[in-house]
């Protein structure tokens, strides 16, 4: 029978010493894992840098006040844009769709002229009012930008009156011609009216397709004013 061998006995101390480092070197293995599985420390946030993607919890003091900075030029940007939007579709109002801009009253006193008969007949002749075209001052026949320089002066006289005042050229095969328009609006009206339309053709006598002083003299010459008779 084969004796069994007698281990010798360690000190209490060297066994307390083994069991420490033991547990020193698992404590170390774990937070090496830990931290392989969190991945690599992150960036510090900038204004720069930061995309949103890390909570504002996880966020230091310094970081915070970047975020809040960052967020607040984008807001500044926002604001700024809404404002320059807001001033881009009210020019575009007053100057192109309002029914009182200066287009639209360009339009509806050439669309005036080239469906008047005697404006047709000296500019292109009877039945050719379509080809009757329009450019205003300093800008060339035929091309895109005929529309861009029409020249025309707006004011408000003591009454409260505004006048608007335009001229602008037209032409057909047969002659060039300048439009003048005078546009008025008194202050309790929402529309402006025609004082006058008129057009000149070099050697042609003025026609006028409207004429509000005129009309106040067929009034006077009639005897009538403000519907009455007076002699």
């Amino acid at each position: 029978m084969q004796s069994l061998r007698v281990l010798p006995r360690l000190p209490a101390s060297r066994i307390g010493l083994r069991s420490t480092q033991a547990y020193t070197q698992l404590r170390t293995a774990t937070s090496s894992s830990t931290s392989s599985a969190s991945g690599p420390a992150r960036k510090s946030v900038t204004i720069a840098n930061d995309t949103g993607r890390v909570p504002w919890s996880e966020l230091s003091w310094k970081e915070r006040g970047a975020r809040t900075t960052q967020q607040s030029a984008n807001f500044a940007v926002v604001i700024l844009g809404l404002v320059m939007t807001g001033g881009v579709a009210t020019v575009l109002w007053l100057e192109v769709f309002s029914s009182d801009s200066k287009t639209a009253v360009y339009n509806r006193a050439f669309e005036r002229v080239r469906t008047d008969p005697k404006c047709i007949d000296i500019l292109a002749g009877r039945g050719k009012g379509r080809e009757i075209e329009a450019w205003g001052e300093n800008a060339v026949r035929n091309s895109r930008f005929a529309r861009d320089h029409i020249s025309s002066k707006s004011e408000t006289d003591g009454i409260g009156t505004t006048h608007m005042r335009m001229h602008f050229h037209v032409g057909g095969s047969l002659a060039v011609g300048t439009v003048n328009v005078h546009m008025t609006k008194r202050r309790d009206e929402s529309d402006f009216k025609y004082h006058h339309l008129a057009l000149d053709v070099p050697g042609h006598e003025r026609i006028w397709l409207e004429n509000a002083e005129a009309w106040k003299l067929d009034k006077r010459a009639s005897g009538k004013m403000f519907g009455v008779r007076w002699w």
